[in-house]
């Protein structure tokens, strides 16, 4: 009994729960302890192949390093568990110093392989290695310069055309081993995916192709540009009448006369800005009063130089028809025929006897013309002083017919005299 109270108190003493806890601490330690410095070794696969001084080979011997035979290799390492049991394949790295070769040669070299920085190493080893050593070329760097080319992916919408892509820069400086860059011929662009209807521009990367449209690899490649500004140039199509301005005179005007236009309209692309005022292309004009009732004649279609010409028309046939209407010839006396504007001091005598004239008008207007109806007036106020024999240009006119004129140029015989009449 005396015993079992002597149990009982020590079961409910706090002094020997603390020395059994402090003992099983003690024992928890020596374990873990013992487990963290014990001996350990690990093997990691895929541990990243680095390359350190490329940079001074390049600068200074501008040569490159190509044909890695890896970029990962297997290391078996050993040490404490507490530090090499907490490392993964991504926390080492195989380094290999090229800074200091000089020469263009297929190379091979043993790599060091990195621990974790701030890691104490000083108990860590590397057992084994697979590979033992990395193969590799050291080439001298050349250049060469490709275009960019490329094509719009997306769609241009209807009443619009593009024209063909622009790249800013045009060409692509590459850079690298000469064995790289025989086969390249040309920088590729793919862009816009989208419906567009005005011009569109994007920073685009490029793919390398061959000859054969074969993609060429980028590996050991550099750039004078990642990336190009793609443009592609969005113009408004319209389609533009082709037309004729007319003068009427001797009884023509627009409502007796028929205009055929072969082509009759041209299609143009451009601003929109530029297009939407621009309704029609006047290809002449034309005074009714040059012809007596046919007319033919080819005329250059002229527009803006900002304008693109998608027809290809470059010219046009022109035909005018004067229907319902006659012509006759007439004779104008001398008495018809006189000089106005003649300049202060100076006299100006008429010397032809007659002139024949060509008019149009209805047959019934035409046959109540008389010749003493027709006048031939010369305006001299462009000769100012000038003395002499002439023949000035006269303006026909029929009094009491204002739908009947004359066909055609004419000119009159006369002389200027100084002093009065």
């Amino acid at each position: 009994m005396k015993k079992t109270n002597i149990m009982t108190k020590l079961y409910n003493s706090k002094v020997f729960w603390l020395i059994i806890s402090l003992l099983a601490s003690m024992s928890l330690w020596i374990y873990v302890t013992g487990q963290e410095t014990e001996e350990y070794k690990q093997t990691f696969r895929g541990v990243r192949v680095e390359l350190i001084g490329e940079d001074i080979l390049l600068n200074s011997r501008n040569m490159v390093i190509t044909d890695l035979s890896t970029s990962t290799v297997t290391v078996e390492v050993s040490g404490p568990r507490r530090v090499v049991g907490r490392w993964s394949s991504g926390d080492l790295v195989a380094q290999i110093d090229v800074s200091k070769l000089t020469q263009s040669a297929f190379t091979s070299l043993q790599y060091t392989v990195k621990f974790p920085d701030g890691t104490d190493t000083s108990g860590v080893k590397t057992n084994s290695r697979s590979p033992e050593t990395i193969n590799f070329m050291v080439s001298p760097q050349t250049k060469k310069v490709v275009p960019v080319v490329g094509s719009f992916e997306g769609r241009v919408a209807e009443g619009f055309t593009a024209e063909p892509p622009e790249f800013d820069p045009s060409t692509i400086t590459v850079y690298g081993p000469e064995t790289y860059l025989k086969n390249i011929s040309r920088a590729w662009v793919e862009f816009g995916s989208q419906e567009i209807s005005s011009t569109y521009s994007v920073d685009a990367g490029f793919r390398l192709l061959d000859e054969n449209d074969e993609e060429c690899s980028t590996t050991g490649l550099n750039f004078s540009n990642d990336t190009v500004k793609a443009t592609l140039r969005v113009l408004e199509v319209k389609e533009i009448p082709l037309t004729v301005d007319l003068i009427g005179g001797a009884g023509a005007s627009s409502a007796n006369t028929m205009v055929s236009i072969e082509p009759d309209s041209i299609t143009l692309a451009g601003d929109t800005a530029v297009l939407s005022g621009l309704n029609r292309i006047s290809l002449a004009t034309i005074d009714l009063t040059d012809f007596a009732s046919t007319f033919s004649d080819t005329y250059l279609v002229k527009f803006d130089d900002g304008l693109k010409n998608l027809s290809g028309t470059t010219e046009a046939n022109v035909t005018i028809e004067i229907v319902g209407l006659e012509t006759r010839d007439f004779s104008v006396s001398r008495e018809n025929m006189s000089c106005i504007n003649v300049t202060d001091g100076y006299n100006a005598q008429v010397l032809s006897d007659s002139l024949v004239v060509k008019l149009r008008g209805t047959e019934e207007q035409l046959q109540e013309v008389r010749s003493e109806n027709i006048r031939a007036v010369a305006d001299l106020k462009d000769y100012n002083t000038s003395t002499g024999q002439f023949m000035p240009a006269v303006r026909i006119s029929v009094d009491g017919f204002t739908d009947v004129g004359a066909i055609g140029d004419y000119t009159i015989s006369i002389e200027l005299r100084k002093g009065e009449a």
